[in-house]
């Protein structure tokens, strides 16, 4: 994929998403890593885990989801003014080959990135050493909250 250049608000994009996600128990839970942050674009990582496969030994579709929809969303919030937090509106997943591999990448990239809504496109990735298989595609839309803190209530 090759994103649009993009010139984030926030000159600290980079440890705001990293703060961020560090607050997220669900992917500390799932055992998700942040990878690459740049302006407009994020990479995740989720190394396999028995516990995040289904009934065939693959990455469960969830899984593969709960990656993409926080690659998307991160790669939003890194073009955010700094007092905005960010929220997924909807998104769509093309899951095309089995999510196999040690590892999921998932990488999000910006394609629109508007003064409420932002689109981004998500590629997700099986990797077994440096081999990549392709295993879905997502689409997704983004709201940007500006004056909403990015933590719990």
């Amino acid at each position: 994929m090759s994103a649009p250049a993009f010139t984030p608000f926030d000159g600290d994009y980079e440890a705001r998403v990293r703060e961020s996600f560090a607050r997220q128990p669900f992917m500390t839970t799932m055992g998700a890593q942040l990878g690459a942050v740049a302006p407009g674009r994020v990479e995740l990582v989720l190394p396999f885990a028995d516990h995040l496969t289904q009934q065939h030994g693959f990455f469960h579709g969830g899984a593969i989801g709960a990656v993409a929809d926080t690659a998307g969303g991160y790669a939003a919030f890194s073009l955010f003014p700094a007092d905005a937090t960010v929220l997924t509106v909807e998104y769509k997943i093309n899951i095309m080959a089995p999510g196999r591999g040690e590892r999921l990448v998932a990488v999000g990239e910006v394609v629109r990135s508007g003064r409420t809504l932002t689109i981004a496109r998500v590629e997700v990735y099986g990797e077994t050493g440096t081999t990549r298989t392709h295993c879905a595609t997502a689409t997704q839309t983004l709201m940007c909250l500006v004056g909403r803190a990015d933590t719990r209530a």
